[in-house]
């Protein structure tokens, strides 16, 4: 078999820069875009009840925009509520060792 084949079949194709990710995620343009498209869709949720009227059943769940409103408190305290819990569930760093003098 030829070196050169054989060398371009193990190497590994070069990454990003470093500090750069190729993550579609990662990169400043898409979290642009993605901010927009998600401000757009919390305006126009909320701008509906300006054309239908919710009744709601406590008062308080009648006001404008509360519907975005309580859901984004309830992540909130969901994301809050995981960090505390894993402050106590979380074990060690070496928890899953075992010990070679078994």
């Amino acid at each position: 078999m030829n070196m050169e084949t054989e060398k371009s079949r193990n190497s590994v194709s070069p990454g990003p820069p470093p500090g750069e990710s190729d993550a579609w995620l990662a990169r400043p343009a898409t979290i642009r875009l993605l901010w927009r498209v998600f401000t757009v869709v919390l305006v126009l949720s909320v701008s509906v009840q300006l054309l239908f009227r919710v009744k709601g059943y406590f008062g308080v769940d009648g006001w404008l925009g509360f519907g975005a409103l309580y859901g984004f408190l309830s992540c909130v305290l969901m994301v809050l509520f995981a960090k505390f819990l894993g402050r106590f569930l979380k074990r060690g760093e070496n928890y899953h060792r075992v010990d070679e003098n078994d």
